[in-house]
């Protein structure tokens, strides 16, 4: 588990973390509104080297957008999906899965979609503007990632 101090901190921890990121690659975000999974997902996508701005698609449900190397980057936010494995389903989510790296935000909301071999990261309040964020990769059992900038770690 690492504490992050600040959206700066949470930032250079996720900056460090995608330097460790291959395709395909699901990464599953979970946490409250406002926790940080956003930023997360920003600044994955920005260290990746997209150089555009970087949406949560709350409304438009998955953003995609193209990295060197012809790799592609998902972004994917269920929070407003009315039923959502159905609709996850109905969209093709899973089919995405192979095809590049997928950031989901509100992953629980379709939990029983979601592959086996992922890197689970949960975000959530550790007091005022600090985040607890633990991280699971189901591809290195039982060995966990260890990514441990200084400044975002406690």
């Amino acid at each position: 588990m690492f504490l992050s101090s600040s959206p700066e901190a949470t930032r250079e921890w996720a900056v460090q973390l995608a330097a460790h990121l291959v395709s395909p690659l699901v990464i599953a975000l979970y946490g409250n509104l406002g926790a940080g999974k956003t930023v997360v997902a920003q600044a994955i996508a920005k260290a990746l080297g997209i150089e555009g701005p970087v949406t949560s698609p709350t409304f438009t449900l998955i953003n995609e957008y193209e990295l060197p190397g012809s790799v592609r980057l998902f972004h994917v936010d269920c929070y407003r999906l009315f039923d959502p494995v159905a609709e996850a389903i109905a969209l093709g989510l899973e089919e995405l899965f192979e095809l590049g790296i997928v950031l989901i935000e509100w992953a629980d909301r379709i939990e029983p979609l979601l592959p086996e071999e992922r890197i689970d990261i949960e975000l959530s309040d550790a007091g005022p503007g600090h985040r607890h964020i633990r991280v699971r990769d189901s591809r290195l059992v039982p060995s966990p990632l260890t990514v441990t900038p200084s400044s975002a770690t406690a």
